[in-house]
């Protein structure tokens, strides 16, 4: 009895394993449609959007230079609660003097 129950378990494994396989191998009928798509979608979409945005940043970057904002000491921003691993810790890594601020104004002033 045990034998036969066994039998049937494995037998439906095997037939679900063999659809699932042949479920799994029907996609690669359609490989190159899908690479087709991908090409097509590369060249017509993705290329352009580069373009558009170079341009758009060439554009911005000879617009010229903007003043920047006065500075007020809010208290909620710029909190060191401990000093950064580098440099006098006070100065983020990426500090540009003329747009990042300190805790207490702009560097240049």
């Amino acid at each position: 009895m045990a034998a036969a129950a066994g039998s049937r378990v494995s037998g439906l494994l095997g037939r679900s394993g063999l659809q699932l396989s042949r479920c799994m191998s029907s996609g690669t009928h359609g490989e190159e449609g899908s690479a087709r798509i991908w090409k097509a979608l590369t060249y017509f979409v993705a290329l352009p959007g580069v373009g558009v945005s170079m341009l758009n940043v060439f554009l911005k970057s000879h617009h010229g230079e903007e003043e920047r904002p006065e500075f007020v000491a809010y208290p909620h921003l710029r909190i060191r609660s401990k000093p950064f691993p580098w440099g006098d810790g006070n100065h983020t890594l990426f500090h540009n003097p003329h747009v990042n601020p300190l805790p207490t104004g702009y560097e240049d002033e």
